[in-house]
């Protein structure tokens, strides 16, 4: 007898809300860079930028372009009409303060605000200015970064334990024959594995691995500490030129003690800003000047990055685009992205590489290669396919 086949591999359902359209929150304490961050990433003065806790309320959204050399390749080579990138939306919110989970500051408001995002930006404070207050009156990160992490658990655990009150009421008349009963109790032992996580581990929901069926559960809780953390230092301009701080390595210490493997990425908005208002020439001649670059790019990388999102491009003389797509999308989910048509009708996709296109250095040219290929509904995109979508009428 042949060997049996293995069974396929059960693919990692994602942390998160599914969806292409998802969104990163700017959160920190009051007063340690968040808006004037948020002003120099989107250009513009949205986040009201002003010395006293509070400045920002209602979250202000901008749609951040995210560099990529990729996309930037496309564009020369077809010299499109248009060309449109992908993009990162982001989020300015409110400062957080001590006393947030029971609703102190603008607590409730700030924590509705980050369970409206998907992923967190969290900006830290590592620089001295005698000129901006501090809320907790001297600048620690680490207790900083304590605090927030403390009061996203809290709120959580909040939300949890009512969860389970109202799944273990409804649970006592649950029987052992039905399957709809047989998932109900496996739900209430995956929301007391979560509260478990959350209350003796003192864990982030995020830092667990969980199995598909346990996922789903967590997805429809929308947990504040379920959010991807990408930690951003803000430093002052002298410290992230000569990249040095003495917080820096006790930042990375309380990362790797409390949320190993998060990234950790220090910038200095003072340098932003003032890049942010030089012409293009100025910036360069400046960055060569002082000898760094700055950040932003890399930020905004790092955020898509975490989110679980990926891009591919569609091209050709009128318009060279990024489409922006959860990572594990199948074609015709990706081809419906363009247009909800796409994915009803959905033929096929002929897909080359952008490695291959590279390579070749036309369409034509990786066609006659043999690289250009048919793909149907159960191909699964990879970060950086140029794709052509058929569909039919």
């Amino acid at each position: 007898m042949p060997p049996k086949k293995a069974a396929p591999q059960e693919k990692k359902t994602l942390l998160g809300r599914p969806g292409n359209n998802l969104k990163i929150g700017i959160v920190g304490l009051p007063n340690v860079g968040k808006s004037s961050f948020f002003n120099t990433l989107s250009k513009t003065d949205l986040g009201k930028a002003a010395n006293f806790p509070y400045a920002t309320i209602n979250p202000e959204e901008a749609r951040i372009p995210v560099p990529d050399p990729r996309f930037d390749w496309l564009c020369d080579l077809y010299k499109p009409a248009s060309k449109v990138p992908a993009f990162l939306t982001c989020i300015d919110i409110a400062g957080l303060t001590a006393g947030a989970s029971t609703g102190a500051g603008l607590g409730n408001a700030f924590l509705s605000h980050v369970r409206a995002v998907d992923g967190i930006f969290q900006v830290v404070r590592a620089f001295d200015d005698a000129e901006v207050i501090h809320v907790e009156g001297d600048v620690d990160p680490c207790r900083d970064m304590d605090i927030i992490s403390t009061e996203l658990r809290l709120k959580d655990i909040e939300w949890v334990e009512k969860h389970l009150e109202n799944l273990k009421k409804t649970g006592r008349a649950l029987g052992n024959t039905s399957l709809a009963d047989k998932a109900r109790k496996e739900e209430i032992a995956t929301v007391q594995k979560i509260y478990d996580i959350l209350t003796k581990e003192n864990k982030d929901v995020r830092k667990v691995d969980w199995n598909n069926k346990e996922i789903d559960v967590v997805n429809g809780l929308q947990l504040l500490t379920a959010k991807p953390v990408t930690y951003l230092v803000n430093l002052s301009e002298r410290d992230y030129i000569r990249k040095k701080n003495k917080w820096l390595p006790k930042i990375k210490a309380w990362i790797d003690e409390h949320n190993p493997g998060d990234p950790l990425i220090p910038f200095s908005v003072a340098l932003e800003e003032r890049l942010a208002n030089m012409t293009d020439e100025e910036r360069k001649e400046e960055e060569q000047r002082i000898g760094t670059t700055s950040a932003l790019g890399k930020i905004t990388q790092a955020g898509y990055a975490s989110l679980d999102l990926i891009r591919y491009f569609t091209c050709g003389p009128d318009e060279v685009r990024a489409w922006t797509i959860r990572r594990g999308t199948k074609a015709p989910q990706a081809a419906g992205v363009i247009h909800t048509d796409f994915e009803n009708k959905f033929v096929c996709g002929e897909i080359m590489s952008y490695e291959d296109l590279r390579e070749y250095g036309s369409e034509s040219a990786v066609k006659a290669a043999g690289k250009l290929r048919q793909q149907g509904k159960p191909y699964e995109m990879v970060d950086g396919d140029i794709a052509y979508w058929k569909s039919g009428a």
